[in-house]
């Protein structure tokens, strides 16, 4: 464990409760280092976390004798198995996410930018009680070939190559989940056909990439 690892997990969850994706001890994050995860503990605030408090542990568990990882800790261990690529993931119970996961609906094709997370949609993983190996399975079932997916009356979570980017997959989850139920509060989306999305999901293959120098 280096000093900077948990230090860039302090920030993401610090991050998550400013912006509100998070409040009081919901939501946690994770980072895998080889065979292990560094994760937050159980009842962690952001008022209250340090670099000190986080919990190392073997991604397969179970935690050590004397440690209190988060509750969820086999959901992340559940993704780092399913999606090899995940390095960093971060669970919220943000607003929009979590008002979409309780009507058990995925995240449709209302807008191009779902085509980001991989597929057509956002699936949403079916309810199992928190801190269970049933979310844990129902996680694990779900998210392969995403970057993220809702939990049915409970919230979301998301995998990234970085902490950086496992924020910034949060936050536009929760971006795109506002705007969809604002639409649907206003009418019935149109929802992009599947051509449509297959054109975004070719656009996104280059999207961002500077030219060599």
């Amino acid at each position: 464990m280096t000093e900077g690892t948990a230090q860039a997990i302090v920030a993401v969850y610090v991050e998550l409760a400013r912006r509100n994706l998070n409040t009081g001890s919901a939501g946690n994050v994770s980072m895998r280092l080889g065979d292990t995860m560094l994760i937050t503990p159980t009842g962690a605030t952001a008022e209250t976390l340090a670099p000190g408090d986080l919990v190392l542990m073997p991604v397969a568990g179970p935690p050590p004798r004397r440690s209190a990882p988060s509750s969820e800790w086999p959901m992340h261990a559940a993704i780092y198995e399913a999606c090899p690529e995940a390095a960093c993931v971060v669970h919220t119970h943000a607003d929009h996410c979590t008002a979409l996961a309780c009507l058990n609906e995925p995240l449709p094709a209302f807008h191009y930018m779902v085509a980001a997370f991989g597929g057509n949609e956002v699936p949403c993983a079916p309810y199992a009680t928190f801190g269970t190996p049933a979310l844990a399975s129902a996680v694990r079932q779900t998210i392969p070939g995403h970057t993220a997916c809702l939990l049915a009356n409970h919230g979301m979570i998301v995998h990234g190559p970085s902490p950086e980017a496992a924020l910034a997959t949060a936050i536009s989850l929760e971006t795109l989940a506002r705007q969809y139920l604002l639409a649907r509060a206003a009418g019935t989306p149109r929802l992009l056909t599947p051509a449509e999305m297959r054109a975004a999901h070719k656009r996104f293959r280059t999207y961002g990439n500077r030219p060599a120098r």
